[in-house]
């Protein structure tokens, strides 16, 4: 069982650049499927009162929240995030991570992710611009929530 509640399998929530959708889908889940939700971020953020939502504030700097939530996170928990080289940390203790549009990071794509992510810093390094993601929609949104009740399933099987 994981840091975050007597229950197995915790949410782990990379929380300074999760969209707001997203933490108010997790926020719901939480109560109804009475699963631990803990956001970290590295500023204060406001959460309902609840026994299965808590936020962590971690100090300031570069990949203190990632460090976090990789120390923390355990088999059978979910992480979420979109951070690639965070998901490649908790893939590797077994826990699941996502991200907030709904792609599962695996064993099987996030070497590729990884490669993708590092050639694309080197281009913006260089001057390239490489634009940003898509704005975010319905569809991710729902994507995020089917992702999310596929994990809440498997955690009670």
């Amino acid at each position: 069982m994981s840091e975050a509640g007597s229950r197995p399998g915790c949410i782990w929530v990379d929380a300074d650049a999760c969209p707001v959708p997203v933490r108010e889908m997790l926020f719901r889940a939480a109560t109804r499927a009475k699963v631990q939700v803990t956001l970290v971020a590295n500023q204060w953020l406001r959460t309902p009162p609840s026994p299965f939502i808590r936020a962590i504030q971690v100090q300031g700097g570069y990949d203190v929240a990632d460090d976090a939530i990789a120390e923390r996170a355990a088999a059978g928990d979910l992480v979420v995030t979109q951070d690639i080289p965070l998901a490649s940390r908790v893939l590797a203790r077994g826990a699941m991570a996502v991200n907030p549009r709904g792609e599962r990071f695996t064993a099987d794509n996030i070497a590729e992710r990884l490669s993708v992510r590092n050639f694309m810093e080197e281009l913006r390094g260089a001057g390239v611009q490489t634009g940003g993601p898509s704005a975010y929609g319905a569809r991710e949104r729902q994507a995020f929530a089917a992702q999310l009740d596929r994990w809440i399933a498997q955690r009670r099987s």
